[in-house]
């Protein structure tokens, strides 16, 4: 039986290949899901096509919201791979591959390989894990080198006790927790080092908690972490409190955010993105299976793992599923340990039959939710991008209506910021959380350039209304021309059926400007 021979599994590198099939087979078949895969993709195919990764921009602004270290491997796979889906969700299919890898090897060294397996199947197939390995954001990645820096802490603190080198080791999780910051900023230091603490603490390992200071690995970690942010605060004044200060602090204790949720929120979200996995946690309440002290040490880092993590996401008002993706690994665990143990007692090679059909359910709601997304795809500017392709000439410029469209360059490939019209003095935007918001503090960091590309509706109107030297192309959504004068005599060169393109010529003032007041400057 396959299935027998799958949990016979001994090697890493195998469960790293298999698990990578796995998880890129299916990336590339749908278009990047709005807005996030739009936002940071586009982010990312910014430092490509404009040849500069230092600092992120969104629209050809300072996006500073999260960290670098996402967006630039993400222009890595987009300049190796080419510019499509499949790159662009390279990153996160690589990052969840590692978490089953190092999840398997771990398990492997440190309680047996049967259990290895196990929670490694369940890990790669549970849905939530499944569907963050096909979405291009930063929640996989850091959750992967949240439990990068975790094992190896884990690991580090085992050699110490066993009285075995442990200091190469203990500086790599240190390197890994830069990396992590790097990924998305403090949560990537305070998870693992609470995990690894409140373990120790249980455990009353005080000393152990002194050793894992270390002053090479602090040093390795403020190397690895601080120069990107020293120069950005060189570059842009006021950096530091925007990133550090409002983005990691403020928004975690604020409630005026979007996603409100209460804080029992991630409990049935975790059960019920798990399914049908989580169905079987009931046999964690059976104490036969974890009688064996021998693995206590490894059952309390999982334990802690599981409720650090909850317990974090849980306070702040606003809460995102992706959040909680470190929390899989403990929960594979835990369901993964009751299963091995039944095959030890009864079932020898043989699965039991709970294992066998909740793999193939898994499977199955894996396969099923990517079938959706092929034959149901979400709103995307990819279709119309594609008619624009055959149009559009280098010397053009786009026009985004009263939205900015997160994925229309990285499908048209202009390379090109647009110009994006809206009441840009509306103190609603200071209070919303949203794209206008997002390039709103992005300007106030080139405020030179923010006033080239976020316009007023009067200063389109005053383009319209002058000769012009350069083609605009105008993209709204299918109702935007009963909204805008300057639409009604202009007729649609594009339409998608959501979304629609006006071709404006260069050439002298519109027909419609002859009845407005005279254009001042702008």
């Amino acid at each position: 039986m396959l299935l027998s021979k799958t949990l016979e599994v001994q090697s890493t590198g195998v469960v790293a290949a298999f698990t990578f099939l796995w998880l890129v087979a299916t990336t590339g078949l749908y278009p990047l899901l709005l807005p996030d895969e739009g936002r940071y993709v586009g982010v990312a195919w910014s430092m490509l096509s404009d040849d500069q990764y230092s600092v992120p921009r969104l629209n050809g602004l300072p996006f500073f919201h999260k960290p670098p270290l996402f967006y630039w491997l993400t222009a890595f796979a987009l300049d190796v791979f080419g510019v499509n889906e499949w790159a662009a969700r390279l990153a996160s299919a690589c990052s969840a591959t590692l978490m089953v890898t190092l999840l398997f090897w771990f398990l492997k060294e440190y309680v047996n390989q049967r259990v290895a397996i196990v929670a490694a199947l369940i890990l790669a197939t549970q849905p939530l894990f499944f569907g963050g390995s096909h979405y291009a954001n930063l929640d996989m990645t850091v959750a992967a080198l949240i439990t990068a820096t975790t094992i190896t802490g884990a690991v580090a603190i085992f050699k110490y006790e066993s009285q075995a080198p442990y200091r190469f080791v203990l500086t790599l999780a240190y390197a890994l927790a830069a990396a992590a910051f790097l990924a998305k900023g403090l949560i990537g230091v305070v998870l693992p080092g609470g995990i690894l603490f409140f373990w120790l603490l249980w455990r009353r390992r005080f000393a152990t908690m002194w050793r894992m200071v270390s002053l090479p690995g602090i040093a390795v970690f403020l190397l690895l972490a601080l120069p990107w942010m020293i120069y950005m605060q060189q570059r842009y004044p006021g950096f530091f409190d925007y990133y550090i200060v409002y983005q990691h602090f403020y928004r975690f204790m604020e409630k005026g955010f979007n996603n409100a949720r209460p804080i029992w929120f991630y409990v049935p979200v975790l059960l019920g993105l798990t399914l049908p996995w989580s169905i079987q946690l009931w046999r964690v309440a059976k104490h036969r299976w974890h009688e064996n002290g021998r693995d206590a040490a490894v059952r309390g880092l999982m334990l802690s793992w599981l409720l650090v993590v909850l317990v974090f996401f849980s306070i702040p008002n606003s809460k995102l599923i992706g959040y909680i993706i470190p929390c899989l690994v403990p929960l594979a665990y835990f369901i993964a340990e009751p299963f091995a143990f039944r095959m030890r007692e009864g079932h020898g090679l043989d699965p039991p039959k709970g294992f066998f059909w909740s793999l193939i359910v898994a499977i199955a709601i894996c396969m099923t939710a990517v079938v959706v997304m092929i034959v149901n795809p979400q709103q995307s500017t990819k279709g119309l991008a594609y008619k624009l392709k055959g149009h559009y000439q280098p010397n053009d410029e786009i026009v985004m209506l009263e939205r900015y469209r997160y994925d229309l360059d990285f499908y048209l490939g202009t390379g090109k910021a647009a110009m994006v019209v809206l009441d840009w003095d509306d103190p609603e935007i200071k209070k919303s959380d949203n794209w206008s918001r997002e390039l709103f503090d992005a300007g106030l960091f080139d405020p030179e350039t923010a006033s080239q590309l976020l316009i007023r509706p009067q200063q389109l109107t005053n383009k319209l209304c002058s000769d012009r030297s350069i083609d605009l192309w105008l993209v709204g959504d299918i109702n935007r021309a009963a909204r805008h004068e300057y639409l009604r005599d202009v007729p649609v060169a594009l339409d998608d059926g959501k979304l629609r393109a006006w071709h404006i010529p260069a050439g002298p003032a519109l027909s419609f400007c002859a009845e407005m007041p005279r254009p001042g400057p702008g």
